[in-house]
């Protein structure tokens, strides 16, 4: 007697359907944070400096304090300039300071 195989084996697909391979949706990447901003310096070449100004509660006494905080971020193109308003996102370390990109000028 021959011996039946235990699980069933899918026929072949036909000649004219090549089997999907989609890449990796960018949501299996992982989200970047990303920060809204304004530029504080401009001076050095494809580098600008953020200061973003968060409002969080206190911890003991429960008033909503400022925090500000300085990114350094990339600018390929040397857009940006002082005063501006920008949106930056996390990425890469680029050097020994900058981990941040800029994505979009908001304002001017």
């Amino acid at each position: 007697m021959a011996e039946q195989p235990s699980t069933p084996v899918p026929p072949p697909l036909p000649a004219n359907v090549q089997p999907s391979v989609a890449p990796a949706p960018q949501s299996q990447r992982g989200s970047r944070k990303t920060r809204v901003g304004e530029v504080i310096s401009s001076g050095m070449n494809r580098t600008i400096v953020v200061r973003t100004v968060t409002r969080v509660p206190h911890a003991k006494f429960g008033k909503i304090v400022k925090q500000q905080k300085k990114f350094y971020a990339h600018d390929e193109e040397n857009k940006a300039k002082n005063g501006d308003t920008v949106r930056i996102m996390e990425t890469r370390p680029l050097s020994k300071l900058k981990r941040w990109r800029l994505v979009e000028i908001v304002g001017k």
